[in-house]
């Protein structure tokens, strides 16, 4: 009976278990997606990377797909959370912006970052749901929080806005013209600070040209 305890307790793939080791595995994983992509890594040699055995491996997640949706949970949702702290309160449109714009094309075009979004990529049409789990975790919380932030300052007669949700997605995809897109087909290095500066300033302009209440 005691034997039989001792196998079924190590199941922490429901929450709990060890925080630090559970990074531990994410980091190992996320090196090894990087360099290898998703089809070519392997789960030993992912538990190589980590520095855990294979069987630890399998305690925390159940097969490389949990692992890889794990990986794109933790770094969207870290990213949403750190860039889009957005002050419904603040009714200086273009400043909220033009902070939010550098910030958000800085960090997705930070070295390494168009790597995650190849392998989605490369993998989306044959794993549905990975593919919306990047996007739900990713750009779809981004557009969220930013639409939120307009929606209060139409509210606040600062804006005239047809569709929120639109202009959010707008706004952010034009933050990132001339920038990311040679990062994902690599053409072309990391744009430099400067760069980026000159595409969200134009991007706010025209952003709010179109939107600024008369």
């Amino acid at each position: 009976m005691s034997g039989q305890t001792a196998t079924l307790e190590p199941a922490v793939r429901e929450p709990g278990g060890d925080p630090a080791k559970r990074g531990q595995i994410l980091e190992g994983a996320r090196r090894v997606f990087l360099a290898q992509g998703f089809d070519a890594a392997s789960m030993g040699e992912i538990a190589r990377a980590a520095g855990v055995s294979k069987g630890t491996l399998y305690v925390y997640f159940k097969d490389k797909e949990d692992l890889f949706e794990a990986i794109v949970d933790t770094e969207c949702g870290a990213q949403a959370e750190g860039v889009f702290n957005l002050d419904s309160d603040n009714h200086d449109v273009a400043a909220v912006l033009t902070r939010l714009g550098i910030d958000f094309a800085s960090m997705i075009c930070r070295p390494g970052k168009a790597s995650p979004v190849r392998t989605v990529m490369a993998i989306a049409e044959r794993m549905p749901e990975v593919g919306r789990q990047f996007y739900e975790a990713g750009p779809a919380r981004g557009i969220a929080k930013l639409k939120a932030y307009l929606e209060a300052q139409v509210s606040a007669g600062v804006l005239v806005v047809e569709d929120s949700e639109v202009a959010a997605a707008q706004f952010l995809e034009s933050c990132l013209a001339t920038l990311f897109k040679p990062l994902v087909f690599n053409f072309g290095g990391t744009p430099k600070p400067e760069r980026i500066e000159h595409v969200v300033r134009i991007a706010v302009r025209t952003f709010m040209a179109a939107y600024r209440a008369p």
